[in-house]
């Protein structure tokens, strides 16, 4: 039995590509159930590994129905409010909201197969097993472990005694319900899309979700322990305080509580020698910023490429696990290096100019 802890987008896509070839794995997580949390705002999927995955999980149509149109838009502004630069998108990386992209896998796989409030308190090997235990008192064994549980991953000290480590930057989450009707100035600058507001080493990100609903959030490059406190939105008008009205309009209103969202990655390069019977996906294996928009992308690809790899060699998971991570150690260094050069990019002294500069280098849409 392959057991997958995490019913994330790694933990899914692997369990539905499996199941779909006639391998039945095991899954479980944390969560009490699939509803108990707001799973976040919007992801643009990434033809190369997101919709790739997709195609593997015989999942790209029913993603293609639930995608925003015109979701990919993207507007840059500065601290004044001035618009730097528009573009209304190709549909090469069309949007789709976090917790639908998740219903995908999650609704196709048979009913108990992910078993919710299973959080794991402790790992023990003995022998070529792993036992898993349980925060209620239960006790589970598996020869074949894959860790698809986040950035705090129980499974991750296993392989490597890496940890992730705070950016520097924080975010702080605001929600727009019926923003439209509501909230207009917060719809009108973020548009259809994407929008960063960026100057003086700080921004307000915005997109766009269905419903009429606008998520900013207001990153800031701050000591860690700001984000544990809690946030008040005086201190937020504080730290962007010779920005234009339009945006303190925004900080001032918004529906639900302040959510901080301090930043961490695991180092660029992360990767771990050949384990005995486990392994990593997702942000278990190389959790990194948000400023390139790869990692519910690399989660999936991830997922799907080792289901590939454990097809191909039902018989020996070692030859499987190892041909995975052969190919998945370069992919997500690559990309982590890119994640983190486009925070450094984000939050410069002279931002956004640098963010112009290259969109206008690579002459398109932006890779988020």
């Amino acid at each position: 039995m392959i057991t997958i802890i995490g019913a994330g987008m790694a933990g899914l896509t692997l369990a539905r590509v499996l199941h779909r070839n006639g391998i039945v794995p095991a899954v479980y997580d944390a969560d009490l159930s699939a509803t108990s949390r707001h799973q976040g705002g919007m992801l643009d999927i990434h033809h190369d590994t997101g919709q790739a995955a997709l195609r593997a999980a015989g999942l790209l149509d029913a993603f293609g129905e639930l995608i925003l149109e015109n979701g990919d838009a993207i507007r840059i502004l500065d601290k004044s409010g001035a618009l730097r630069m528009s573009d209304a998108g190709n549909g090469l990386r069309p949007e789709i909201e976090r917790g639908a992209l998740r219903d995908l896998p999650l609704t196709s796989l048979p009913a108990g197969m992910v078993r919710w409030n299973a959080k794991v308190v402790g790992i023990e090997k003995v022998g070529t097993i792993y036992q898993l235990a349980f925060a209620d008192g239960s006790v589970v064994t598996t020869a074949v472990l894959v860790g698809a549980d986040g950035a705090w991953s129980k499974v991750r000290p296993l392989v490597s005694d890496a940890s992730p480590a705070y950016t520097g930057v924080s975010a702080v989450e605001l929600h727009y319900h019926d923003a439209d009707r509501n909230y207009p100035t917060a719809a009108a600058l973020v548009g259809n899309g994407l929008m960063f507001a960026l100057s003086d080493q700080r921004g307000l990100i915005g997109h766009r979700e269905p419903d009429s609903k606008v998520c900013i959030y207001a990153a800031l490059k701050v000591p860690e322990a700001w984000s544990g406190q809690p946030i008040r939105r005086d201190m937020l008008h504080e730290h962007f305080a010779d920005w234009h009205d339009d945006f303190h309009e925004v900080l001032a209103k918004s529906d639900g509580e302040l959510v901080p969202r301090a930043i961490f990655a695991l180092p660029v390069g992360h990767s771990w020698p050949r384990t005995p019977g486990a392994t990593l996906v997702g942000d278990a294996a190389h959790l990194m910023s948000p400023f390139a928009g790869e990692g519910v992308n690399l989660a999936m690809i991830d997922g799907a490429d080792l289901a590939g790899a454990i097809i191909a060699q039902p018989d020996d998971i070692e030859g499987a696990f190892a041909s995975y991570e052969a190919t998945m150690f370069p992919r997500a260094q690559e990309k982590a290096a890119e994640s983190a050069a486009g925070l450094e990019l984000a939050f410069e002294a002279d931002s956004p100019q640098g963010m112009l500069d290259f969109f206008a280098s690579h002459g398109d849409a932006p890779d988020r």
